[in-house]
């Protein structure tokens, strides 16, 4: 609001006072939402037109994988063809050993023995053996590729790959087993509704975030907290232990609705990869700024359309 202040001249407000001394401040404030608006209006049109952008980067490198996947596949046809011709036995032919000679006597065993009429079988075996691992190992490599397009995939570390929707608490209640912990059912757009433990329960007043709509990572290994499986993690911002507030999304959201980041346009993961620990790698970046919005390295919590997450009242804390 501060940036708003800043377009409008103090002695702008003055006039408008002045002029209509009962409804001036009311104008004022109407020409400051009015900014808000149209800035938020083009920061989503710059927003459009980057992900098109982007989708159209996205098939051009489509193409190109096919198209290099294509010629593999040809590459490794022509191997195999030229190791098929080259298995073909030779033509038969017949030994000069076996001929009779001129003056009309039998060539002698020796001789015959000393020339054989076929090439020793070992040399044609060892050439069958080779090939096919010849081929063998051209199919390695390409494996090797596509294991490389896969790693380049999981190589991707940023907020994209996190799920986070809004959801609606639809019950809650504290956790047989821990009193700082309470187990909530919520509704996160699917057909049935998801258990979330969440470490927040002692010392709160659990009833007033029932119906309440929160920030939900959806795509977490579903894991036992307690004795309780827990399907999903409830997002909340922090200034210390005693500290804790659950995000909250921007008004008209629902429950489903994604949140995203206008820099980071990829798709989630359909589960985070435990080995990997995207989470905690991410969480140093994930922080509520000092207006209240909750960011990932200066980029907000966005739901398209509708506006920003924001912390209910603390500033400059981390997210958890």
């Amino acid at each position: 609001m501060d940036e708003v202040d800043n377009l409008f001249n103090p002695s702008l407000a003055a006039a408008l006072k002045k002029l209509d001394p009962e409804d001036g401040e009311q104008i004022m404030e109407y020409l400051k939402t009015h900014a808000l608006l149209s800035r938020e209006k083009a920061l989503l049109q710059a927003s459009v037109r980057e992900q098109k952008k982007l989708l159209v980067e996205n098939g051009k490198l489509k193409k190109d994988i096919e198209q290099l996947r294509g010629q593999l596949q040809d590459k490794q046809k022509r191997r195999s063809a030229k190791a098929v011709l080259s298995q073909a036995p030779p033509p038969h032919s017949v030994s000069p050993a076996h001929t009779k000679p001129e003056g009309g006597s039998t060539s002698l065993p020796g001789a015959t023995a000393g020339v054989p009429s076929n090439p020793p079988p070992s040399a044609s075996l060892s050439d069958v053996k080779d090939r096919p691992s010849r081929r063998r190992r051209g199919e390695k490599k390409v494996r090797a590729n596509t294991d490389t397009l896969t790693l380049g995939e999981e190589s991707r570390i940023d907020a994209s790959r996190l799920d986070l929707r809004v959801g609606r608490i639809l019950s809650i209640r504290r956790h047989p087993l821990a009193e700082t912990m309470s187990v909530q059912e919520v509704d996160v757009g699917e057909n049935s509704p998801r258990t979330v433990v969440t470490k927040m329960g002692g010392g709160k007043d659990l009833d007033q975030l029932q119906g309440s709509l929160g920030v939900f990572l959806c795509n977490v290994k579903a894991s036992k907290m307690r004795g309780v499986a827990s399907q999903g993690r409830l997002i909340c911002c922090s200034a210390s232990d005693d500290s804790i507030e659950p995000l909250v999304p921007p008004a008209g959201s629902a429950p489903g609705d994604r949140i995203t980041f206008l820099n980071y346009p990829g798709e989630p993961d359909r589960e985070l990869p435990s080995k990997l620990k995207i989470w905690e790698l991410l969480l140093p970046d994930l922080q509520v700024d000092s207006k209240g919005v909750a960011n990932y390295k200066g980029c907000g919590f966005e739901v398209k359309g509708k506006g920003l997450c924001r912390a209910p009242s603390l500033t400059n804390c981390t997210i958890r």
